[in-house]
């Protein structure tokens, strides 16, 4: 797998996921609101919070048209309304700068992407919408920055074309599985998806996850997942088309560290561990004598079972060895057997 590095965080699967805290449009333009995300997403422990960057005029044409189930109102307005302005956005960046928490904003036209280039975004962040726009993919690689394509709406004839375009500008590059469903039912998340854009392109993948909670998240960190992104708001109560599929901070608090410890689980394969043994000595059990035994006897199921604790030098694994075979010696009852008692053992 290809390595892939943000701001000096190393990402893949040998690292712990980085958790993305998608402040989006969630401030509906409010600049007081931005800042209070960010500091409630650090707050949390989120490593990485993104803004969306938009320049309404830039990124469409005018148009009635409604963000379908999302809202009713016309995407025109809400995109207008939700827009922070260049020194708005050159602020939010420098208090996230300030506390400690990376920023990173999605272009959604060239203009956009120029001003965040500008800004000195460390990387780019592609939304789900752009992952088919190869002139806009061109343009943004040119920069050779690091690159998170997000894949939603695309298969993976699409998203290779998508893939061929950046890596031929040079930028490195992940991906971040996503279903573009506002919320995205849990049947419909395909988190199967992540191993099957590992072995077709062998670059990192993340999670952009759309389903109410965080628990595709957490199953999608046991299956490879290296980044995980979640909508992200301060109350769910805020207005807003986003934040009603978006976690709080108490959530997003429970994600980082649910994350983190299933990364730790993840992996590994089926042994005994040294660290078991002191366990194994109370819960294994050794072959001892049930009866009296006297010396020549017969082991038998009637004087020879198996008990613990598991500290005998015959484990009950080796019972069969031990039955039909003569005692060496006279043994009391509740004795562990040793390999001298039988005769040959």
């Amino acid at each position: 797998m290809s390595e892939f590095e943000l701001a000096g965080r190393k990402i893949g699967p040998q690292h712990p996921p980085l958790v993305m805290a998608e402040a989006g449009i969630n401030h509906e333009g409010d600049f007081d609101k931005a800042i209070a995300l960010v500091d409630a997403a650090k707050q949390a422990g989120a490593e990485v919070i993104k803004f969306q960057c938009h320049i309404t005029e830039a990124e469409m044409i005018p148009t009635d048209m409604t963000p379908g189930e999302i809202s009713s109102e016309k995407l025109w307005d809400i995109i207008k309304r939700c827009e922070l302005s260049e020194d708005e956005e050159r602020r939010v960046q420098a208090h996230c700068g300030e506390q400690g928490i990376l920023y990173l904003s999605t272009p959604f036209s060239r203009e956009a992407a120029d001003r965040l280039e500008d800004m000195g975004v460390p990387a780019f962040k592609i939304g789900s919408g752009e992952c088919n726009n190869l002139p806009l993919l061109k343009h943004i690689a040119s920069f050779g920055k690091p690159m998170i394509l997000s894949t939603g709406m695309n298969d993976l004839e699409s998203v290779r074309r998508s893939v061929d375009v950046i890596q031929a500008a040079g930028a490195p590059l992940m991906l971040m599985h996503c279903t573009s469903l506002y919320p995205t039912p849990y049947e419909k998340v395909r988190l199967g998806a992540i191993a099957q854009m590992i072995d077709a392109f062998g670059l990192p993948v993340g999670f952009s996850d759309h389903s109410l909670g965080i628990w595709a998240c957490l199953g999608a960190v046991a299956l490879g997942a290296c980044v995980l992104e979640k909508h992200f708001t301060i109350s769910r109560n805020w207005p807003g088309p986003d934040t009603g599929i978006s976690i709080e901070p108490q959530e997003l608090a429970d994600l980082v560290a649910g994350s983190r410890a299933v990364w730790q689980a993840a992996g590994g394969g089926k042994g005994i561990l040294v660290e078991e043994k002191p366990v194994i000595d109370f819960a294994y059990a050794s072959v001892v004598s049930i009866a009296p035994i006297k010396a020549g006897e017969t082991f038998s199921h009637a004087n020879t079972w198996v008990k613990r604790p598991g500290t005998g030098p015959i484990l009950a694994p080796e019972l069969e060895r031990v039955l039909g075979k003569r005692a060496t010696r006279e043994i009391a009852e509740d004795q562990q057997i040793a390999p001298e008692d039988v005769v040959d053992f």
